[in-house]
């Protein structure tokens, strides 16, 4: 698709093991590498509460060093890092360990509105050239005990792949009543001011 779609140059790289990341990126016909990025996301995480920064602050740190690691290897290319927080009432939430946590997210997220607040930046030779930072709104239905359990049975292993334990693109579309934002930024990258930055960077061609 490169050529018709993409100029050859610069390559491009995805910093991150994310699929729904990579799928968004394919199915907007981009061609990219993928560099798996090595970074503690749990020990910034708990040094940026400590230091008191913003959701905002911190998941654009995180994507600015993700980034930053796949840039050192291939700093000719245009790195593309992202990362994304759940914010209600003030708390962070990160990915259930398990079922149970699942649940026990679910229940705090139920009848109230969260915030995915998703950075993502684009860097070429270590140097941030571009970033932005969405913040779409979720509001979950009042969910039952019973409701939650049953949820969580149908759904599996996956409820432990993503914070909040659902997955809006499966049946955890269910358990909502309200969305506001970019779908694509809901899975995880805000995709189409990523694609304006990529046509005025020259990478896409109109």
């Amino acid at each position: 698709m490169t050529g018709f779609l993409q100029a050859a140059e610069p390559p491009v790289v995805l910093a991150s093991t994310s699929a729904t990341r990579a799928q968004l990126l394919r199915a907007a016909g981009l061609a990219f590498e993928i560099v798996a990025p090595r970074v503690d996301e749990a020990s910034v995480k708990d040094s940026a509460r400590a230091e008191g920064l913003a959701a905002e602050e911190c998941a654009l740190l995180l994507a600015d060093l993700k980034a930053k690691r796949a840039s050192d290897e291939r700093p000719h290319a245009l790195v593309i890092g992202a990362d994304q927080l759940l914010v209600c009432d003030g708390a962070w939430f990160d990915k259930p360990n398990d079922r149970e946590e699942a649940k026990r997210q679910l229940a705090a997220l139920a009848g109230r509105t969260h915030v995915l607040v998703t950075a993502v930046v684009c860097l070429r030779g270590g140097v941030r050239v571009w970033h932005h930072v969405a913040a779409p709104r979720l509001t979950m239905r009042a969910l039952s005990p019973a409701t939650i359990e049953a949820y969580v049975a149908a759904a599996g292993e996956a409820v432990t792949r993503s914070v909040g334990g659902y997955a809006l693109e499966g049946l955890g579309i269910r358990l909502f009543s309200a969305i506001g934002g970019e779908h694509a930024a809901i899975l995880g990258l805000p995709l189409l001011p990523l694609l304006g930055f990529l046509r005025q960077h020259g990478v896409l061609h109109d």
